[in-house]
């Protein structure tokens, strides 16, 4: 997994992401054990999120499947729409922010804590074999019509056996994660033939290289070198890619990491700047602007609402 970072960012708990993802009201009953693990139907909560949600790290592994509908979600700097018969998978602690998810959605989602499987996997962390848990991994995997319905078997035990009283059999519950991720694990993620593409390959990247260094580096030379390019190469497979320099796309990663830092710490705002540059506190505020629209106490005072 990512280098931590972020280890002084207290990343939401699933009690907290109640309020995140559904403000004041309260729509689940959030138990002890769901902090260990929890699933339920899209369709039964959908209506109910507040979207778009802001960035955020979360303490749980989490996966959406949709049978129905379409949705739009990201993982770091990277944005994927997908839809029927597709998995999106994020990592615990990694950002992500949730914007769109269509009314007729249809599927389930479901959250774990990785303290779920240590009985299994005691000193090798379990997603090590599964790439779409990975921090620089695909997470998007899309099943067929015959896999579908060996999936949905498996999401229906999980459901039924997370409402069994007064608690869900754990060993259960792993088992059938593990058979579900192994299950997974054969099928070709798609986009695999696009990213070998150079421009594509060498900007995916350099993301993650963001999403791993953004605290300690911030110029273009630095990542460049780590990856052994020239600065002019790597802003050009960027421009090529996306449309805009290497620097504005590291200009993005700061501006989400800032986020988060506004909504999950108590950190001011000069000592965010600092996080990210030593220049004055007053230069980070003009440039969260610019890019925002608002000032970071602005963002932080709308977030908090």
């Amino acid at each position: 997994m990512a280098e931590l970072h972020f280890r002084n960012i207290m990343p939401l708990s699933p009690k907290e992401l109640q309020q995140h993802h559904f403000g004041n009201e309260e729509v689940m009953s959030v138990t002890d054990f769901q902090r260990l693990f929890h699933i339920n139907r899209l369709e039964d909560l959908v209506s109910k999120i507040n979207f778009p949600l802001p960035p955020h790290r979360k303490t749980v592994f989490d996966f959406i499947f949709l049978t129905e509908g379409t949705s739009s979600r990201s993982k770091d700097l990277h944005r994927f729409t997908f839809g029927r018969n597709t998995f999106f998978f994020l990592p615990a602690l990694q950002i992500s922010t949730h914007e769109y998810m269509s009314p007729d959605a249809t599927g389930f989602f479901c959250h774990f804590d990785a303290e779920l499987f240590n009985a299994l996997f005691p000193k090798t962390p379990f997603y090590e074999d599964f790439p779409f848990w990975h921090f620089s991994g695909h997470p998007l995997v899309t099943v067929n019509e015959d896999l579908r319905g060996t999936v949905l078997h498996i999401l229906n035990r999980l459901l039924t056996e997370y409402e069994k009283a007064p608690v869900p059999n754990r060993a259960v519950l792993m088992a059938y994660l593990f058979t579900l991720f192994t299950e997974l694990k054969t099928i070709q993620p798609p986009g695999t033939t696009a990213s070998q593409h150079s421009a594509l390959r060498i900007t995916g990247k350099y993301k993650n290289l963001l999403s791993r260094h953004i605290y300690q580096l911030h110029k273009v030379t630095d990542y460049a070198c780590l990856m052994a390019i020239t600065a002019d190469h790597l802003n050009k497979c960027v421009k090529t890619t996306l449309g805009k320099t290497a620097q504005e796309l590291m200009a993005d990663m700061i501006i989400l990491e800032a986020k988060v830092l506004l909504k999950q710490t108590p950190l001011s705002v000069s000592e965010i700047a600092f996080k990210f540059s030593e220049t004055n506190p007053s230069d980070f505020t003009r440039f969260f602007k610019a890019k925002t629209g608002m000032t970071p106490k602005e963002y932080r005072r709308e977030a908090a609402v």
